[in-house]
């Protein structure tokens, strides 16, 4: 196993690979979408964004990122002794019309095609996506951590309906009729239509590429959020994922701290079947307290995962790819972010060597 770090785009910074470095980080997982940028009012923080009826901004984004702009992150991390994992989220400007089955689709289906070419030939592996209309929504923030410690959580699910303009969390028509959008309400059966679509023009491309395809479950994990379907909001709809369309680059950005979100799921066993599938692009690894409908992140040595259990079951199955700390709570301190996700690399690298420890005994 990889242990890795998550870098928002305004981490890219010499100074921040270096902290990674410091902290025992080999590879990185980075997101390209501009989740914090407000417009005229852009937004520089560090923690994860939260949203809220107006969602994570407005994106303005249309062409993919090139190769270019591509290979030269992936120079300015090696330079630095650090190896670039995986992409991790299309920006909605990219594909709102694929997920909505909008006129664009296949002008904007093209343009991933390329992308997924680009991130091949700049050498990057894995490019991890949401296939979500509502994206991320229904969280709080708070002092839910050990000691007050600012943390995320969520008490019930948000059903004010999507409006127009707005996909995965982010506006990408900021001009559009104020008003819902009927394309977002549909049945499950058409998203995982849709989704089958999108996987059938994208798979032979990110295979041909060489490029790994990591989905991440639904975060909250509810059957439906905003007046939307979800995707994976159970474990066996992951594995039905993986049944769709059998293949090498058709993987999991398997997010431990969302399972664990599921009720009545043993994901525990979840994670060991994906395992043994060699399914696994890379891991989301936090911990939490509580299931949905109502549930807080935690620091990562208190809550219901037994982390080292899962690493372990990981280990067991031969698991080589990237762990990353993708959520932590805020420290109190002059860096809180920087300073939360410290702990939780400090313990998972120590969990990590305590399983080498025991498979070797």
């Amino acid at each position: 196993m990889k242990l890795a770090m998550v870098f928002y785009r305004h981490h890219l910074t010499r100074e921040n690979f270096l902290y990674a470095r410091q902290l025992g980080c080999t590879h990185l997982v980075i997101h390209l979408v501009d989740y914090f940028h407000r417009e005229k009012d852009p937004v520089t923080g560090n923690n994860q964004p939260v949203g809220d009826a107006d969602g994570w901004g407005v994106t303005r984004n249309r062409d993919v990122w090139s190769y270019e702009e591509l290979r030269d992150i992936r120079k300015s991390i090696e330079d630095e002794g650090l190896v670039l994992e995986a992409i991790e989220n299309f920006d909605p400007g990219f594909w709102y019309d694929v997920l909505l089955d909008g006129p664009k689709k296949a002008e904007q289906m093209e343009g991933l095609k390329q992308l997924i070419r680009n991130i091949g030939r700049a050498g990057i592996p894995i490019m991890g996506y949401n296939f979500s209309l509502a994206g991320v929504a229904s969280r709080i923030s708070g002092p839910f951590a050990r000691g007050g410690a600012e943390s995320v959580g969520v008490d019930g699910c948000d059903s004010l309906p999507l409006p127009r303009g707005m996909v995965w969390n982010m506006f990408y028509d900021p001009e559009a009729p104020k008003e819902v959008n009927s394309d977002t309400q549909i049945t499950s059966e058409e998203l995982w239509k849709r989704f089958a679509w999108f996987l059938e023009e994208l798979l032979p491309v990110a295979e041909e590429s060489s490029v790994k395809m990591a989905a991440h479950p639904d975060d909250p994990p509810f059957a439906t959020l905003r007046g939307t379907p979800r995707l994976v909001w159970r474990p066996e709809l992951y594995q039905r994922l993986l049944d769709l369309k059998k293949s090498h680059s058709n993987t999991l950005e398997l997010c431990v701290g969302t399972l664990a979100e599921m009720n009545g799921c043993n994901f525990y066993d979840a994670i060991e079947s994906y395992a043994k599938q060699n399914a696994i692009g890379y891991i989301h690894l936090r911990n939490v307290e509580g299931q949905v409908p109502r549930y807080r992140e935690t620091f990562i040595d208190e809550g219901d995962i037994d982390i080292y259990r899962v690493l372990k079951i990981l280990r067991r199955n031969d698991f080589r790819g990237a762990v990353i700390p993708d959520h932590s709570p805020l420290v109190s301190s002059p860096a809180p972010w920087h300073v939360g996700m410290a702990y939780a690399l400090g313990y998972i690298k120590a969990m990590m060597q305590r399983v080498e420890k025991d498979c070797r005994d």
